[in-house]
């Protein structure tokens, strides 16, 4: 199946907005606290869910969900809200969704999210993050399984591969189970950090965690793969759960060509045939939906 990350430009676009990303600054925390970001959840998980029956209706079955769906949960724990009951029903309503029609749900925290920093502060917070997206999945009563996953990057190696992977196997074998039993690894866009078999045979073979391909940050860090050996090495790590992969284009490559390398297009022309038959593809494009509905057209 095909999919598209965190905005529906469709649904944005209407009056009123649907989207699933209302956050605040602190100045707002800090001045109305709990009870407006009480608001802004419910306001959220209702939109969530808005968009998920939309695209169970165009037979889209993967969505990667914004990762401020519960904004400031650092705060508080999400009993302590004072609509909990309210939203933990639109929480199970999106659940049924997603498993009654046989969905993906997933998130890719922020990239601030470092489990391997050499800072004690950075890894507290990212395993803090990560940890609060699996029990925002199992509010949701999602199955705890990469196939709702929560998708992290290693995302710096701190001058040596080595000890950083290690450090980051470590901060993940210490993960609550919600978050852990989801966690998957994605391999980077820049030539220094992980690629797809740097990740396999560093992380995935000792922790277990299944690597998600990127398409186009393998341009980066093959390591003398083809894209086809760079897929089948990370699908060896999902066991019996179909793998995810990302699939972008370079904006260079259509209409921005003083555009970084790294820059995703707006759109996509093709997926190649054999990844779409052997995994679910999330599309990564400013498009978003319409990306994925001009492919499928």
């Amino acid at each position: 199946m095909l999919g598209y990350a965190a905005m529906n430009r469709t649904l944005r676009e209407r009056d009123p907005p649907r989207r699933c990303n209302r956050d605040i600054r602190k100045r707002t925390w800090e001045a109305e606290g709990i009870e407006r970001v009480a608001e802004l959840v419910e306001r959220n998980f209702e939109d969530l869910r808005a968009i998920l029956r939309w695209n169970r209706d165009r037979d889209i079955g993967f969505y990667r969900c914004s990762s401020t769906l519960v904004p400031w949960n650092s705060q508080f724990e999400l009993d302590e809200l004072p609509n909990y009951e309210r939203i933990r029903s639109i929480a199970t309503d999106c659940g049924e969704i997603v498993r009654s029609n046989e969905m993906r749900l997933t998130f890719h925290p922020s990239h601030w999210c470092k489990l391997a920093s050499e800072s004690s502060d950075t890894v507290a917070r990212s395993v803090e993050s990560v940890e609060h997206h699996g029990r925002w999945l199992d509010l949701m009563d999602l199955p705890r399984s990469p196939r709702h996953a929560i998708n992290v990057h290693i995302g710096a190696h701190y001058g040596d591969k080595a000890a950083t992977a290690d450090r980051f196997r470590d901060v993940v074998t210490g993960l609550a189970p919600p978050a852990r039993e989801r966690l998957v690894v994605e391999n980077d866009d820049k030539g220094s950090l992980f690629g797809v078999t740097e990740l396999v045979d560093a992380v995935a073979s000792d922790a277990g965690i299944p690597v998600t391909f990127d398409y186009h940050h393998h341009a980066f860090t093959d390591r003398g793969h083809t894209y086809r050996e760079g897929f089948e090495a990370a699908r060896e790590t999902w066991g019996d759960v179909r793998p995810i992969t990302h699939y972008s284009e370079p904006a260079r490559l259509h209409d921005e060509p003083e555009a970084a390398p790294q820059k995703h297009a707006r759109h996509v022309a093709s997926v190649p045939d054999w990844l779409r038959a052997e995994s679910d593809v999330m599309i990564e494009s400013h498009g978003k939906e319409k990306s994925v509905l001009r492919l499928r057209d």
